[in-house]
Parts: C-alpha cells; structure tokens; sequence
C-alpha cells in the first residue's frame, strides 16, 4: 500500500493582537491580518517562522490602522470594524469577509482555502546567448548555460467561492476581449499586448489586491476558483470594502498612491506612425494638420531616431535629424508637442551600453539596463537628459517596457498557458523570480523622477505599454500593444481597455486602427486588409475605431502598413470617411473642458475617466455583462459601432445603418440627435458613418467648448444642461502644464442646475445661458 502523509492541521490554536495587527496560530503556518483602515485590510500567510518584511514599491499606505475589534468564540474569530468584517473558522482557517451590515461579500474554500508550495528558482550561469530581430525589435534569447539556484519561494493559492449573481473586473488588460471574468482563466503577465495588475473588482464592491510582483494566474472554472502566485516568500494581498466598484478604485489608489494629472494638451489628438524617418517629415505633417484646421497637440517619433546600427542609442541621427533643439522649436511654434520613443535595451557596442555595462548595471542577460537598481535608473535619465531632453522633447514613448516579449520570436503561436511558462522561462533569465513583473514599473519611475527632478514647470507623460501596481503615480499612459486589423480585435480592445482601468490605472489607449493591417507569416501580423487604406472595408473599420478613440482618456492613432494621417483617408470619389474622421476630431476638442475635469477627478476623487456599465450598475444582470458600451466620465455612455455596415472584405454591404443599444435604468438623451429614451430597455437607433452612438444620462450637465486645432487655444466654455431633475457638476480649470495643481493652484467651480427655476448658476451667484435640452 501507498503511504499518505497526514497534512499539518490547518486548525487556529492560538490568536494574539501585536502592534494593532492580528495574528493567528496553527500547525500549517501563521495568519496576520492588518487593518489599513476602516475598510481595508491586509491578509498575509506564511509557513516560515515569520514574515518577511520585505519593502514592496507599489503600496504606499503604511502602518496598522487602529480602531479594529476582535471577539472569539468557540468556532471563530472575528476581526472588524464598522465597514468591514473578517471571520475566520478556527477548525479550518478558512476566511468570511462582510461589509458594515453584516451582508457577505466573499467566502474562501471551507476547507484549505490556502496553499503554499516551497521551491528552489534557478537561473542560467555563464549564459549562451544570440540576438534575434523581430517586429518588436531586437531580442537577446538564451540558448545555453549551467543552471544556478538564486532562491527559495512559495507558489500560493488562495481559493475563493464567489456568488453567482456577482461580476468580476480587472486583473489588467487582456486582449481576448474578457470583460466579465467569471467562468475565465486569465494569466497575469507582461507581454506585448498584455498588461499585468493584479486587481480584481467585484460588482459587490468589494476588491483584492494581490501583493505579488510575480506573474500570476486567476482561475474560475470546473477547476476551481483561485489566485494563485508564482513566487513569493509568502502569501500577501489587500481586501478592500469599497461598497461600490467606483469605492474600490478608490481604495486601490489609497493603498497605491494618487494618479498623476496629465497636462491639458495631452487630451487632445496624438498622431503617430511607424514611422516618420526625418524632422523636415514631421514638420511637414504638423503643418498640414494646421492647414486643414484639424486637431493636434501631439506628434510622435517612433523607434530608429538614432544613429543607424545603434539600437536603443539615446542620441538623434544627425543625417536625419540634425538640429534638434531647433527643429523641435519648430514643432512648438506651431502649437503642438514632441514625443520620442526611447527603449531600454540599447545594443553592445553604443555608447549608452558602454556606460551601463562599464558600471555592471545591465541585466546579466546584457540586453537591457537593470531598472531595478537606483544607479541604473539615475544613469539612464542623464543619459535621456544630456542628448534628448536638452533638445525640448516634452513626452517619452518607453517602448517594450515589458521588456520580454516570448511570443514575439514564433510562427505559430503557443497556447494561453505554454505562453504563460514561456514568458517565466525567459523572465527569469533576467529578472529575480519574485519580480518578474515589476520591470514596467521601475522603468517608469526611471523617467518620472529624472524629469520631475529638472523642473516642476512640465508634467511627465510616459506613452509605455506595461505597468504594474502603483503605476498611475508616475504619468504613464498605456496602450495595448501591436495589434492586427479586423472587426474582431476591435471589438475585443474595447473590453481590454475596460479591464484595464477597473484595474485602477485611468490613462489607457490603444493604435487607432490597428497597427497590423496587412497579413504577414507570424501569427501577430495578421490584419485582414492588404490593401490598406485602398481599401474601402479599411477605411470603414479605420473610421469607426476612430471615433471610438476619440472617447478614451488619450485619443491616439498608429501603425504600420500604411499612413495613419486623416487625409490617408481621403478618395475625392467617396469622402465621407475622411469626413468623418474630421468630425470626430473636432468633437473630441469641444468637449475638452469635460474631459480634462474628468481627469482632474481621476486625481483629486480616485476616479475612472472610462469604465464598465457593470461599474455604474452592478445590479443589472445585462450591464454587467456587456463588452462595447461604456461610461466616459460620469455622464456620458459611448457605444461604438462593432459591425461593418457599408464595405466587408471585398463586397459591398446594404448600408443598413441601425444598431441596438442597451439603456440602463434611468433616462437617457441621444447627444446627436436630442431624443430621450427610458432606461432598462434596449433601443434601434442611427449609426450612420459619421456618428458613434453617444448617450447622455438625464440630469447632467456638460461643460464644451469651440472648435480649436490644440487644446491650449481653447475657446470660452459654454454649458448644455440635459434636463429632468435637479443636478450638480464640477468644472476643474488649471494653468493646464506644470505641478501646481499638486499644492493647490487650480479652480474649482460648483455648477448646479435647478429643474423648478430653470437656471443654471454656480456656488458664487453667477447665472449661465446654456443649451437646454428637454423632454
């Protein structure tokens, strides 16, 4: 017969308070649970003699919150405060967690709810190494090596039961379109067109902040419903009541620290290409953006501005871009901003590498510099500093951040999972098996507290495509990576952008369009359009994804294949889709005003500029539920066009322009065409080329503006109030760059609107004209 060892009992034998954290006893390791405040706690487990201590960079709120209670009985403990309440089961340990009235938010497995697995990590010694060239860029692959231990780790699992009327968010960007994650496997990672947060947000208000910085995988299914960690000296995460979805972003950034405010300009449109190869090219096109009096506040260089054969160098091509300081003055004269794309992993031989590895402060793997020592991120901001931003560069796109990217090297692509073990194979090549998914983020503050550090006058905007924990404190906006041209990757970066900001971080944005349009042999270069914008089906998806970008936080094209600028889009035989572009544009410039309040309450509230309708509604089963409708800030509801309805592929379509939209509960005005609809209910309405679907909730007011081509022209600010009851708004106003907002200097202006007296005025008396729109 087989042996079967007993497993430790999980039975609590002993409880003890110490410095305001509780502490519980058993056989198989030792609980604490530290209260944060009256609404969040910490829960770690260790089967170590004691906790580890270890300083982690994305939690900020330190120290044990007092006030808590603690009452035993016979079968449990329970730990509580007046919001949130902790009980556990002494026979098994297993964990209860209840709100201020005694309603349950969230059960764990009754019986070994968690589990941690101790194992050795190793790393390759004396590596073998090749440079391989993707369309990413270049890639340093490991090919031999001994085998070298670098530690001792847990795997962890926590198993949890949620209800079945709950909805689940976050955990991150996932581009295989998950907006609802229950019944999902998700793995939590960096990857090109992955982003790791390991926020999860319940529609019951309650979040769980896994305290990890190694990959992860949240796992709902007939397998059971776990988070489970890679590697951590112990188990260690946050519960956090925030009584609403919207409650517990907010709590997230309490733990995690505020999000920085953008500067104004960043609001407006951005465009991009991959790439523009000379500042005479880059000036040319600003120039025609203002001859046709479209919007731009942003150009951007993409990669290869350096000398040729020095990738990652951080100096221009002289041949290409002699004279930055003066042609970047150019750009600015005629109103706009600067973006360059810099990288991490600047190649042997330049002399950035020179310098990094000189001083031991590449990565063993030499391929990037190691942003995890202070030496190293101090080294890369001179080196930003003294060649580029002397020049007036005013924003950082910090391409492959991540900076491993597997996938990126194979023809056929692996499976969710095999890419998963993929990435931990070569991560941890690079990287301490603990903090394989912390480079984003160290690389952030890499740039944020070099710029901060040279002046307070110009805020950081950090265009980078991974992040982590914490990140929304150092002005990085995130796109979604390189993406491939169809109506079902559009379809899918919609909800990929909404996971993105449940996960607490409000700036996200994606390449309009796609930047993969043509079809290549790597299964990532896979978009359905070789002829590109000769293509009227292109053009239509363009179009609709277009106007879709122009309600997200930043409004931002780019790609490859083909030119990204409107006029690409023009056929003097058919313009009704340049024509649309234009229009979508400028409408993106009139409601500058509410954007950029919507993002100073991201700041000064912990609020979200774009989220899931399950977040506004959690108790509507069909709002929770949907993937292409969303809030934009806390008026608006965009429901952007998913379907072709002119051109498909090679054939022309009826132009059957109607599409259904779900209303939830409440009243609702159409913003094009002022009709009013009741909610809970889904309606027919038009959709024809130039219009995205846009509703307006009944009692709002929205704060607009005239047409401008950059956001620092903008006109005087005008009102339309969407009528039916009484109603507030807030308009923030700033001097729209520099960091004194952060102590105070900016306004803000209480707006109310009285359904009886018909009369718009604000906190001081002033009474405002405004459009009135009514049923």
């Amino acid at each position: 017969m087989l042996y079967a060892p007993k497993p430790k009992s999980r039975e609590i034998t002993e409880c003890s308070l110490k410095d305001g954290a509780l502490y519980l006893y058993s056989e198989a390791g030792t609980h604490r649970i530290i209260p944060m405040s009256r609404d969040i706690a910490r829960l770690s487990f260790t089967c170590r003699d004691s906790f580890s201590n270890e300083t982690k960079p994305g939690v900020v709120l330190n120290g044990a919150f007092d006030g808590w209670n603690l009452n035993e009985t016979d079968k449990e403990i329970s730990f509580y405060s007046d919001e949130l309440m902790i009980t556990i089961d002494k026979k098994t340990g297993s964990y209860r967690y209840f709100d201020g009235s005694g309603r349950l938010l969230l059960a764990e497995k009754s019986s070994e709810s968690r589990t941690l697995e101790e194992f050795t990590a190793y790393r390759t010694g004396e590596k073998v190494t090749k440079t391989v060239k993707t369309a990413d860029g270049e890639k340093t692959v490991v090919t031999d090596g001994v085998k070298i231990e670098t530690g001792r780790f847990y795997h962890t699992r926590l198993h949890l039961e949620f209800a079945d009327d709950e909805a689940l968010y976050g955990l991150g960007q996932h581009e295989e379109g998950f907006m609802n994650l229950r019944g999902k496997t998700v793995y939590v990672y960096q990857a090109n067109r992955k982003i790791a947060v390991p926020m999860l947000v319940s529609s019951k208000g309650y979040g769980i902040l896994t305290d990890t910085y190694s990959p992860m995988i949240f796992n709902d299914n007939e397998y059971g419903s776990y988070i489970y960690t890679e590697a951590d000296a112990e188990m260690d995460y946050y519960f956090i009541n925030g009584k609403t979805p919207d409650g517990v972003v907010a709590g997230y950034r309490r733990l995690t620290g505020k999000a920085s405010l953008l500067p104004k300009w960043a609001f407006g449109y951005w465009q991009s290409q991959e790439r523009y190869e000379s500042f005479d090219e880059i000036i040319n096109t600003v120039k025609e953006f203002r001859r046709r009096n479209i919007g731009l506040d942003c150009i951007v260089q993409d990669w290869c501005s350096w000398p040729g054969g020095q990738w990652g160098q951080k100096s221009f091509d002289s041949a290409c871009y002699p004279a930055p300081s003066e042609n970047i003055s150019k750009i600015h004269e005629l109103g706009a901003k600067f973006m360059l794309s810099i990288w991490p992993n600047p190649s042997a031989g330049t002399d950035d590498f020179v310098e990094f590895d000189k001083s031991g402060l590449m990565l063993e793997t030499k391929d990037c510099y190691n942003a995890f020592s202070s030496a190293a991120r101090k080294m890369y901001w001179e080196q930003v500093k003294r060649s580029l931003y002397c020049h007036g560069v005013d924003a950082w796109w910090c391409d492959s951040c991540e900076p491993v990217t597997s996938e990126w090297n194979l023809v056929i692509r692996h499976e969710p999972g095999r890419a998963y073990e993929d990435y931990i194979r070569d991560a941890s090549e690079r990287f301490d098996y603990d903090k394989m998914n912390a480079y984003p983020f160290w690389h952030s503050v890499t740039l944020y507290e070099g710029q901060r550090g040279c002046t307070n006058e110009k805020r950081v905007v950090n265009l980078t495509r991974c992040a982590y924990t914490g990140q929304q404190r150092y002005s990085c906006v995130l796109w979604s990576g390189d993406t491939d041209a169809s109506w079902e990757t559009y379809r899918r970066q919609i909800a990929a952008g909404l996971n993105f900001s449940a996960s607490g971080l409000p700036y996200w944005t994606m390449d309009i369009g796609a930047f993969f349009v043509k079809k290549s042999v790597n299964w990532y270069w896979k978009g359905n359009y070789d002829s590109t914008v000769a293509d009227p089906a292109y053009r239509e998806l363009y179009v609709r994804w277009y106007q879709w970008g122009s309600y997200l936080p930043v409004f931002r094209a780019h790609g490859t294949d083909c030119r990204r600028e409107p006029w690409a889009f023009e056929d003097e035989s058919d313009m009704r889709f340049y024509d649309a572009l234009v229009k979508a544009n400028r409408n993106r410039y009139t409601l500058l005003p509410y954007i950029y309040s919507a993002a100073a309450a991201a700041y000064l509230k912990d609020k979200s500029i774009i989220k899931p309708l399950g977040f506004e509604y959690p108790e509507d089963e069909i709002a929770r539920n949907i993937k292409t409708q969303y809030m934009f800030g806390d008026s608006m509801m965009v429901c952007p066009v998913t379907k072709p309805m002119y051109f498909d592929e090679g054939r022309q379509l009826d132009g059957d322009t109607k599409i259904s939209v779900y209303l939830p509960e409440g009243g609702w005005y159409s913003m094009s065409t002022n009709e009013y609809y009741r909610g809970g209910q889904y309606v027919s309405v038009d959709a024809p080329i130039d219009e995205i679907p846009v509703f307006v909730r009944e009692g709002s007011i929205i704060p607009c503006t005239e047409f401008k081509p950059n956001a620092d022209e903008q006109g005087d600010i005008r009102f339309k109030v969407y009528a039916g009851k009484d109603t507030g708004y807030t308009l923030y106003e700033d001097a729209g760059d520099g960091y004194g907002y952060e102590s105070g200097e900016y306004t803000l202006t209480r707006i109310t609107w009285s359904q009886d007296k018909g009369v718009l005025s604000s906190s001081d008396g002033r009474i405002f004209d405004a459009e009135i729109i009514s049923h």
